[in-house]
């Protein structure tokens, strides 16, 4: 029934929040935070990954620019932490765009299921993320050799869930919506875009979260994709 698979990768594959709190523990060091008041890596991490998961929502969303993240994230964090957000260093937004997409960490059996699909199916990306700092999270992970494109939102001209993004994958890609599948975590991006043009969608959805419009397929793990598939 499918030919071409279209995934997320940003908490769909590559493990966002572990790639992420790692990245931060080692700015916490060499930075020297605990000196400024910010008790340990893990509240820093906890903090930064809420604040910036709400701030990609609200890029998604068309609500702030994409610089806006960059620029306000980190004195966010410090301001939530009851530090003076005037003591972030300039480079620390710099550091952690360095860092994070060199981490490798994939989510659990997330490996497993490319090796099964590749060969059975052409795969592609769909991404809000942006092209430089994806082709090196796809590199550092080494799953690059399992797609055959990688559509971000600068390529696009758009980003999810915008219609055009997936009209534009599915163009390049030379296929239909009922010869392809969308893949993602995010229910908003992922599940309503692709199924406002008539893709048939998976939800990866590990934390078992209720929705009005169900999605073609939904999954807690992995394995459950090989099963359909």
């Amino acid at each position: 029934m499918y030919k071409h698979l279209f995934f997320d990768l940003d908490h769909t594959l590559w493990d966002f929040d572990r790639n992420s709190a790692e990245s931060l523990a080692e700015l916490f060091e060499t930075f020297r935070l605990a000196d400024l008041g910010i008790p340990s890596a893990e509240e820093f991490s906890r903090h930064f990954i809420a604040i910036n998961k709400q701030l990609w929502v609200d890029y998604d969303r068309n609500l702030i620019e994409h610089t806006y993240i960059r620029k306000h994230r980190f004195p966010m964090v410090f301001r939530a932490l009851g530090v003076d957000e005037s003591a972030v260093h300039a480079d620390l937004n710099v550091e952690y765009l360095r860092l994070l997409p060199r981490k490798p960490h994939l989510l659990e059996s997330a490996r497993e299921v490319l090796d099964h699909l590749k060969g059975r199916y052409t795969m592609h990306i769909i991404t809000n993320g942006f092209a430089d700092i994806q082709s090196i999270k796809m590199a550092s992970a080494d799953i690059a050799h399992y797609f055959t494109h990688v559509v971000t939102s600068e390529n696009a001209n758009a980003k999810k869930p915008n219609p055009l993004v997936f009209q534009y994958a599915m163009e390049i890609s030379g296929t239909t919506a009922a010869e392809s599948l969308m893949i993602g975590d995010n229910y908003e991006a992922d599940i309503l875009g692709a199924k406002g043009v008539g893709l048939d969608t998976v939800f990866y959805n590990p934390s078992g979260l209720l929705v009005d419009d169900q999605p073609t397929y939904d999954i807690r793990h992995w394995n459950e994709l090989m099963a359909i598939l």
